[in-house]
């Protein structure tokens, strides 16, 4: 739904209809995104197009991408680790409860 608003302004019926699914859970997932403020919905005559508040995506894509390059950092971290460990010098669980029997 993001993606068609990012091409402009739609109605519910027109968001919905790509996605095969009831204009009632299409209303749905709108409130939600208004609630965020990644939306607003006006009034053009009898239509309520849905307009996407781009200014809100941008904050909530620097939010995102803020958390994605600490992931990213730790996952370098773990890489790093995991060259490290020299095959065969490491027990499985199953190894180590076979042991134990």
């Amino acid at each position: 739904m993001i993606a068609r608003l990012s091409r402009g302004p739609a109605t519910v019926n027109e968001l919905a209809e790509p996605f095969g699914i009831t204009v009632q859970a299409v209303s749905r997932h709108i409130h939600v995104l208004e609630e965020a403020g990644l939306v607003t919905r006006t009034r053009d005559a009898q239509r309520r197009p849905v307009h996407l508040n781009a200014g809100a995506l941008e904050e909530l894509t620097s939010w995102i991408d803020g958390y994605r390059l600490a992931h990213e950092s730790s996952f370098r971290a773990l890489d790093g680790v995991l060259a490290g460990l020299k095959p065969g010098n490491h027990t499985t669980d199953n190894e180590k409860q076979g042991e134990r029997s």
